[in-house]
C-alpha cells in the first residue's frame, strides 16, 4: 500500500520514510504543504501522514483543500501540539486520525495500519485464494501451510491481488499502489515481480495474464 509522508523536519521525514519500507510499504516524502498537496492530489494515496505546521501551505489547509477535491486518502495528522482543542480542530478539518509528537514509531505504524483497513473495502484479516494466504497485518504469506518468502514488492502485488477478489488489476494500479514515486512508469518491474512471484507460488499456476489488461487472481474457496 502505499504512504505520503508530509513533513517539513527532513531528519524526521527520512526517518519515517525509511522505517515505514522496512513495514513494506511503498512511501514518497513532500517536505512542504503545497508539494505535499500537489503530490496528493495527483497520486491516489491510502493514507497521508500530514504534519500540521508545513512552511508553504499549513496542514490544515492541505487536509481541508484533500477534503474539498473528494481524495479517498486517510490522513493522519501530526502535531507538537498535544492539547484536546488541537486535536479537535484537526479532526474537525476532515484528518481521520491525530498523533501528537513526540511518537512513538511502533504506535505511527500501528495506526497507519488501521488506516490502511479503513481506506479499502471491507475484507476479512486474512486474504486467501485455495491454499494461498496472506495476513497483511502480520505480513505473513503461505501455500499449503508452508511459508512463502517474499520479498516487500511480491508481497505488495500478492496482497493487492487477492484483496481484488478476482478484479483484474492493471499493471499501472500495481506500479502505484505497490511501487512509489520513483518507480519508472515505462520499465518492466512489475512484469519481473510477478514472474518472481509466480516462481516462489509454484504449481498450480495462481495468477492468470488478462491479455492488454492487467492480472488476476481468480477466487477459489
Amino acid at each position: 500500500m502505499r504512504v505520503l509522508v508530509v513533513e517539513d523536519d527532513s531528519e524526521l521525514a527520512e526517518a519515517i520514510g525509511v522505517g515505514l519500507r522496512r513495514e513494506q510499504l511503498a512511501v514518497d516524502v513532500a517536505y512542504d504543504g503545497t508539494t505535499g498537496l500537489d503530490r496528493a492530489l495527483f497520486t491516489g494515496y491510502d493514507v497521508v501522514v500530514l504534519d500540521r505546521d508545513l512552511p508553504g501551505l499549513h496542514g490544515d489547509q492541505v487536509c481541508a483543500e484533500l477534503l474539498a477535491a473528494g481524495s479517498r486518502s486517510r490522513v493522519l495528522m501530526l502535531t507538537a501540539a498535544a492539547t484536546i482543542e488541537d486535536r479537535v480542530d484537526g479532526l474537525s478539518l476532515g484528518a481521520d486520525d491525530y498523533l501528537p509528537k513526540p511518537f512513538a514509531f511502533a504506535e505511527l505504524v500501528a495506526r497507519i495500519r488501521a488506516l490502511l483497513r479503513r481506506a479499502q473495502p471491507a475484507l476479512p484479516p486474512v486474504l486467501a485464494s485455495g491454499d494461498v494466504t496472506v495476513d497483511p497485518g502480520r505480513r505473513l504469506a503461505s501455500r499449503a501451510g508452508l511459508p512463502l518468502d517474499l520479498g516487500p514488492k511480491e508481497f505488495g502485488v500478492l496482497e493487492l491481488l487477492l484483496a481484488a477478489q478476482g478484479r483484474v488489476v492493471s499493471a499501472e494500479e500495481l506500479l502505484e499502489r505497490v511501487w512509489d514515486e520513483m518507480a519508472d512508469p515505462f520499465s518492466s518491474a512489475v512484469k519481473v515481480t510477478i514472474s518472481r512471484l509466480r516462481r516462489k507460488l509454484g504449481d498450480p499456476p495462481l495468477i492468470e495474464t488478462v491479455s492488454q489488461v492487467g492480472y488476476r487472481v481468480p477466487v477459489r474457496s
